[in-house]
């Protein structure tokens, strides 16, 4: 077992005219996340070369987008929560729903909403849409691992009970629940596995699709994406406890679909769709030719 590390999930924390300002972990992720993004797509457009003829943008227009993306990552992401996993609560309490900063945010959410917002910004700016989803699709990846390793750093989202040498003694008393007297409970760390599929492993293989060529035929960065964050998301939830309005005494894994045992979780469920969508791109693009060589 490795106790949690004693680590505040503020970075740091004025005060000012008695009220108290802080900067959280999760929000600084977002932020380098969504610079970092930002630094790699002005890198691939100022190189034509990858893309077999001219780049789809321009670099002053990756700062415009940067802002759709911030409103598609935020209202997606806040609205995918409540759609997707309390609904009831937020029907009930719907000025609830703007407390961004009390936490609830959905990926499968944000991403539905980067979508809609790039869609969007693509056809007003006259830009191929699967050209602009192939260059988010390769700055993407890496702000999902830090987004992960704040939910670490946070104690959230934590993972299912283990006995295994690396399982993390995460603090209160909903990770504590299955302690006993003799000894506290350790639980995956989850969040790691996920910073290290959707965020280190997907970064390096869409780096390496690029240099051999993937931005030449439109979506397939896209689908590889697409793909493989479905796919990573689907394993790490055998490790990821469920959301605890989802676990009864007869369904204890959490399941929505299926038997207590034999089942899937919401996660898993949202994240099937996200397989085979990106698996569909993959084979239309393989299919059509590349585009003209530099």
């Amino acid at each position: 077992m490795i106790p949690f590390p004693d680590i505040s999930p503020d970075v740091f924390s004025i005060t000012i005219a008695g009220r108290d300002f802080a900067l959280r972990w999760y929000a600084l992720a977002y932020l380098v996340g969504l610079l970092l993004g930002w630094w790699i797509m002005m890198r691939l457009m100022k190189r034509p070369a990858l893309w077999g003829g001219a780049a789809p943008m321009h670099p002053g227009q990756v700062e415009e987008l940067l802002t759709w993306i911030v409103v598609g990552v935020v209202l997606g992401g806040r609205l995918g929560f409540v759609l997707f996993y309390e609904p009831a609560y937020y029907l009930a309490n719907p000025t609830e729903i703007i407390r961004v900063w009390q936490g609830g945010m959905s990926f499968h959410g944000g991403f539905l909403g980067v979508v809609l917002a790039a869609w969007i910004f693509a056809r007003r700016n006259g830009i191929p849409p699967l050209r602009l989803a192939d260059a988010l699709a390769v700055a993407t990846p890496i702000g999902l691992g830090l987004g992960r390793i704040a939910n670490f750093i946070n104690a959230e989202l934590w993972g299912r009970p283990t006995d295994l040498p690396w399982g993390v003694i995460f603090p209160g008393e909903a990770a504590q629940a299955c302690a006993t007297a003799a000894m506290p409970c350790a639980r995956h760390p989850s969040q790691l596995y996920e910073a290290a599929l959707e965020g280190v492993l997907l970064a390096l293989v869409l780096f390496w699709l690029v240099r051999r060529g993937g931005l030449r035929r439109p979506g397939l960065a896209l689908g590889v994406f697409v793909a493989g964050y479905g796919l990573a998301r689907f394993i790490v939830e055998f490790f990821r406890q469920a959301d605890a309005r989802f676990i009864t005494p007869d369904n204890p894994l959490g399941h929505v679909l299926g038997g207590p045992v034999l089942g899937v979780t919401m996660g898993q469920l949202l994240s099937l769709p996200m397989v085979l969508i990106g698996l569909a791109f993959i084979i239309r693009a393989r299919r059509r030719p590349e585009g003209p060589l530099p």
